[in-house]
This record gives structure tokens, sequence and C-alpha cells, in this order.
């Protein structure tokens, strides 16, 4: 096993397809399943199950990942030492806040400690952020959450010692069709919008969790993807959804969409680590520069 495909293999386990793991990378897609199957090859098992909507690992693969992880992570420190670097803080962000959220807080750290690198990793779902930094595998992580506990979003916690800071508010807005017939109503409540269609993604997004607690059951929900399709479908008339203000700015300035008056609570920009391993070398440093 080389080095290069066992990062070629967990990008693809992280990011779910070739092609998603490929822009990554910056390698062809072609490259990525050429890495992938002479894995396989040389290990004499399949390591993912190919369907439709992406690459799922198998046993094997969930073995294998683990060990990969394991290597990659004494790869890296080791190449740090050598070199003099020293070991930098790994930090797992959402890929939905990692272009908003993530600069800021990296221009915090830069700001008030500049003698500390630190490494980003995005993923697609909180599940996977979780699971790494209870495992050692990032010291901290960006999620995001409400209310004065971890989780109270609805999602369900690791075994750990984990702790957080807020950092940032996450707005939202409810948005639909500029000619939606609610347009013009003021005060809406959950019981406005019972007859709604209302445009989700996958049941553990944060946006669905969020519209989940403030509407209630009483509009249809339609799984349509992620922010960018929700974003699109409700331009074209398909429903309405509960978006970050962040991704939705642009199209309310232009008029492509129009935000119902529909009072919707902030997320939280949560910073998240496991309070057993704050004395790790730059970890304290970086969460009092991103919080301060």
């Amino acid at each position: 096993m080389e080095l290069r495909q066992l990062r070629t293999f967990e990008a693809v386990v992280r990011h779910g397809t070739v092609t998603d793991a490929a822009n990554v990378l910056d390698l062809a897609p072609s490259t990525v399943s050429e890495q992938i199957r002479i894995l396989e090859r040389s290990l004499g098992v399949a390591l993912f199950e190919r369907t439709a909507r992406g690459m799922r690992p198998t046993d094997q693969g969930e073995v294998l990942l683990r060990w990969a992880r394991s290597i990659l992570d004494q790869a890296e420190q080791a190449h740090r030492e050598v070199t003099g670097r020293g070991r930098a803080v790994r930090l797992g962000a959402l890929e939905t806040i990692a272009a908003t959220y993530v600069p800021r807080v990296l221009a915090r750290v830069a700001g008030r400690r500049p003698g500390i690198t630190v490494d980003v990793r995005s993923a697609t779902n909180r599940d996977t952020l979780l699971a790494e930094v209870t495992a050692g595998q990032l010291e901290a992580a960006l999620l995001l959450d409400t209310g004065d506990a971890l989780g109270d979003l609805g999602f369900p916690l690791p075994a750990a010692p984990l702790t957080f800071l807020d950092l940032d508010p996450v707005p939202l807005v409810l948005v639909a069709a500029p000619d939606h017939r609610l347009r013009d109503r003021r005060h809406l409540g959950p019981q406005d919008l019972t007859s709604e269609k209302l445009l989700v993604n996958v049941p553990n997004c944060s946006f669905r969790m969020a519209a989940d607690k403030l509407l209630g059951p009483g509009p249809q929900r339609i799984q349509a993807g992620g922010v960018a399709v929700m974003r699109a479908w409700v331009e074209q008339g398909l429903g309405i959804s509960l978006l970050p203000r962040f991704a939705v700015s642009a199209a309310l300035e232009s008029g492509t969409l129009t935000g119902l008056d529909f009072a919707a609570p902030d997320l939280s920009l949560r910073l998240i680590w496991r309070s057993d391993r704050e004395d790790l070398p730059g970890l304290r440093d970086v969460l009092y520069a991103a919080g301060a």
C-alpha cells in the first residue's frame, strides 16, 4: 500500500464519490478510480460498494479506514517533525460552512496566534466530524447547533467528553419564489404553512433539523438535495425552504427569492473538541484565538 493510495481511499470515503474526491485531491476521476482498483487488487478484497448514490465502504473498507487514518496521521507528524514544522492542529468543518465561516476563524487564529498551523478538513456530514474528533483524528471541528447544550438541535452524541464554544450566529431565512401566495403576509406561524411543500435535504442536515423543530410536521417534506439544489428549486416555485442567509443573500437582493415573514432563531457556529485533549500542542491556542 502506498500513502497516495491511502489518501485517495480516505478521500473517497469522506466525500462519497470519485468525482468529489478527485476535486479535493486535484486529480482526474479516472486516476482516483485506478488508484482504488490497484489498492483493492493488492489487498484482494472489495473496499467499496458502488451504488447509484456513490461509494460506500464495505466492512473491509471500514477496517482499512481506521488504519489509513492512523497511518496518514503518523506520516504527516513524521514529516513535520523531520522538517521542523511541528504538529499542526487539525480542524474539521462541514462543507456547508467551510467557504463562508472557516476563513474568519483562520483569520482570527493567524492574527492572534501567528505561529500556529491549522490544517482544515471538510466533511459532508456532522456524524463524520463527531466521530473523528472522538477518535482523535481531528483536534476540533466546526458544526451547526442550537441551544445551551451540545446536540440541542437534535443529533446524537458519541460517548466522549466533548465540549464546545459558540463563535458566530448563523441566521436562517424561510425563502419562497417571488410570487408566492404568502409573500405579503406578516408574522407567519407554523399553522400558516401546513399546506406548503417544504424542500429539505437528508434527515441529519442541520437546516432540515431546524425546520423540523420550528415548523413541526405540517408542511409536506420533499427531499431535494443540498443547499444549492434547494435554493434553485425554490426559485422555480417548487416549494419553500429554510436556508442559511449566507446562501441566499444574493438571490434575495436580486429578487429571484423572497424571504417570508417567519421568525427563525439563528443557529450557532459551534467549535467542538474533547475536553480531555485540551493540552495537545497548539489546541488551546487555537481555541483561545478562535473565540477571543
